[in-house]
């Protein structure tokens, strides 16, 4: 026999005994029952459906502001508007990993029995329809101290939803989300307080 043949010979064996080592091991590297884990808990999945819904309303009020109203109002409602937008598809594109759907059937059940935050079927802050008819029928300074107080309460209902999560979770990129939502919502709260008072308006009212 020919020394290339020998060469061949023993280099198919190399391979086999390779593949049947790797076979072998497999298992013990990539177990056969894994799965993998679930992309969202249900209360991570019950908060950003609600969320996402109450983001979709502050859209609403920023397209029903009238287009006569301040430049410094209108600025700070399309800002609104650009941050909810991307949030609305940080949190679908999570619902679709989890393979759930984006609207919640049983609103902020979410929100453990006994909790600080009574669990109800209407999420803190929206407005009411009466509310919005009123908005997209207002102009000029009427309109400006509408959205504005209409939008301070929607973000403080979104600030207490998210700070009810926070302290729910335990970790995450859906609390991280959050937090980020606590601290820009909180940060467009006072913004939102100080044209009213140039207005000589309240917050509430």
């Amino acid at each position: 026999m020919s020394r290339r043949v020998l060469l061949g010979a023993a280099a198919a064996v190399s391979i086999l005994l390779l593949l049947v080592l790797g076979a072998a091991l497999r298992p013990a590297v990539v177990p056969e029952t894994a799965t993998a884990a679930p992309a969202l808990t249900p209360t991570e999945i019950g908060f950003v459906q609600d969320m996402i819904g109450h983001h979709q309303q502050a859209l609403m009020m920023v397209d029903r502001l009238a287009a006569d109203v301040d430049p410094t109002v209108r600025q700070l409602a399309d800002q609104i508007a650009d941050a909810q937008r991307l949030e609305i598809g940080m949190m679908l594109g999570w619902l679709r990993l989890a393979g759930t759907t984006p609207t919640n059937p049983h609103p902020m059940s979410w929100m453990p029995t006994g909790h600080q935050h009574t669990a109800s079927a209407t999420m803190p802050g929206m407005a009411t329809r009466a509310d919005l008819d009123a908005l997209a029928l207002a102009h000029g300074g009427e309109a400006e101290t509408m959205f504005l107080r209409l939008m301070y309460r929607h973000h403080q209902g979104g600030v207490a939803m998210a700070q009810t999560f926070d302290e729910l979770s335990t970790g995450g990129p859906v609390e991280q989300a959050a937090r980020d939502m606590i601290s820009t919502q909180s940060q467009e709260s006072g913004l939102i307080g100080l044209l009213l008072s140039r207005r000589g308006a309240a917050a509430t009212g």
